[in-house]
């Protein structure tokens, strides 16, 4: 990002967002049937380089086997409504039809009048062991000492520690903070970890020992953190920077490999497309799937945010649905707006510049159009 002087003695680095950007084209091409989007991560290989955001909107544990059967990773926030009630169905539909002047406290409310149950977050797990699908699960910093280690031995492929800015060297004077190294370590599951949005923030959670680390926030469309607490990164350059890191990081350990995992503004099929040629390994996606007929926050989405009991960053939005999971993800797509045959989109747009895989597709050239 370019070092600018914004005024007095003040800098700013100037950085670009999925909107700014655009790949070119090179002298190749290829058919997209000659294209390969898989995604490896550790021990596991999916057929799509997606994962669903552990949004209660967007992951239940029905959805979970679902996307699974489409290729993607979906990972069920364990502090979410399933978590916490055996149903959660009848709570997803109040949150959908509720007033906007009073879904904040509602949501509120509903979050923290039950809380987390070990036995519940048990029980999913094994559900979707049973369905035979590679199961993610995620929790916030906070939750992660003591979900983490009930998750993994509960038989969980991989734990997710996600919040709006997760660091390596968290300072607290109420406590004894995470020590996030030593706690991936000791885990017996592959971690990812974020988010972050500096190339710096993310060499110490690579060092920490993550399978991978999260670029963003923690979502896009669904918080509000710019507007609360003045903190965004655009997200092209806060992708190409933590991919930067990522080559830094593989010279320095000596070829241990982290994968760099987008995590919100794409709202559309081309951003998804726009984070890979920035250097994204996969993306994690929440809005895109959460306007899919089946999911199960029945038109409506929001992320963990939302729910926030003492300083909210985020908002319930209503979606207008467009086709099935199904539809969103692999087409047949109606509309020419980004929103349906996201994996489509992503393998037309590697065989119009020439790249046949993912790694490859890294080392497009793009532009700059502002």
């Amino acid at each position: 990002m370019t070092d600018i002087q914004i005024g007095g003695a003040k800098r700013a680095r100037r950085g670009y967002s999925f909107d700014e950007v655009a790949i070119a084209p090179s002298r190749r091409t290829r058919d997209p049937e000659a294209v390969s989007t898989s995604w490896a991560i550790d021990a596991y290989r999916f057929d799509t380089p997606l994962m669903a955001a552990p949004m209660d909107s967007v992951v239940s544990p029905g959805s979970a086997i679902t996307l699974s059967g489409l290729g993607v990773l979906a990972v069920l926030n364990l502090e979410g409504l399933w978590g916490r009630y055996e149903d959660a169905d009848p709570l997803l539909r109040e949150i959908a039809a509720l007033d906007p002047d009073v879904v904040t406290p509602r949501m509120q409310a509903l979050y923290a009048a039950q809380p987390v149950d070990n036995a519940l977050v048990t029980a999913r797990i094994a559900e979707l062991k049973a369905e035979g699908v590679t199961v993610a699960v995620a929790m916030s910093p906070q939750g992660a000492a003591r979900l983490a280690p009930l998750a993994a031995q509960a038989g969980a492929d991989m734990v997710v520690i996600r919040g709006t800015t997760v660091s390596a060297e968290h300072v607290s004077t109420v406590g004894e903070p995470l020590n996030l190294k030593q706690f991936i370590h000791e885990l017996d599951v592959p971690v990812i970890v974020g988010g972050c949005a500096t190339g710096q923030a993310a060499l110490h959670l690579m060092r920490t020992g993550a399978a991978g680390v999260l670029v963003g926030f923690g979502g896009g469309a669904s918080h509000t953190t710019a507007d609360v607490m003045g903190v965004r990164v655009p997200m092209a350059s806060a992708v190409a920077e933590v991919a930067a890191a990522r080559r830094d990081y593989l010279d320095e350990s000596g070829g241990r490999y982290v994968h760099v995992i987008a995590d919100g503004s794409m709202g559309r099929s081309g951003d998804i497309v726009k984070a890979f040629a920035c250097g994204a390994d996969a993306a994690m996606v929440g809005s895109v799937l959460a306007r899919a007929s089946d999911a199960p926050g029945h038109g409506a989405h929001w992320g963990t945010e939302a729910w926030h009991p003492h300083l909210p960053r985020g908002e319930r939005h209503l979606m207008k649905p467009v086709g099935t999971f199904e539809q969103v993800l692999h087409g047949p797509s109606s509309s020419a707006d980004g929103t349906m045959n996201l994996v489509g989109a992503l393998r037309k747009a590697m065989a119009t510049t020439g790249y046949s895989d993912l790694k490859e597709f890294q080392r497009v050239e793009m532009v700059v159009m502002s």
